[in-house]
């Protein structure tokens, strides 16, 4: 069996190739999780100290509150985060990474820096984020010059 990272020396469509194996069982577990928008996120930032709600919403630009809560409820539920009730006065809560949520810390530190190294170009933008926000300015252009509401 290849593992992740490593290839055939059969070459591609090649005889005696063999067919590409199946996507292993906890990549799909971990990207499920994981790849959701703003789950990476929020892990990353709750990796670096425990936060209230409304710390966290500022420290990551363009999540709603919805979104937010409705991530953290999907990352307490995988292990990965925990709520705790600040009696207070003022009641507040705050959120923290488990053991678990910090043993993903290496994993998304290399993902950094492969980001970094992959998706950035020479001045520090990606690529495709530029070309998927110039997409969605054409659509809203279009939209609005059609009459439509723009989201």
């Amino acid at each position: 069996m290849v593992g992740i990272g490593e290839y055939s020396d059969e070459g591609v469509g090649g005889a005696g190739t063999q067919p590409c194996s199946q996507v292993d069982r906890s990549i799909t577990l971990v990207f499920g999780l994981l790849g959701k928008r703003w789950s990476g996120p929020i892990v990353s930032v709750l990796l670096q100290q425990p936060v209230h709600f409304s710390e966290l919403r500022r420290a990551i630009p363009g999540i709603s509150e919805r979104m937010l809560s409705d991530r953290l409820s999907e990352l307490a539920s995988a292990g990965l985060v925990v709520r705790e009730v600040d009696e207070g006065p003022p009641l507040r809560v705050v959120y923290r990474a488990t053991e678990a949520g910090v043993a993903l810390g290496p994993a998304l530190q290399e993902l950094a820096q492969w980001a970094e190294a992959h998706l950035l170009d020479d001045e520090g933008r990606n690529p495709c984020t530029e070309a998927n926000a110039a997409t969605r300015a054409v659509a809203e252009n279009r939209r609005r010059a059609e009459g439509d509401a723009v989201c």
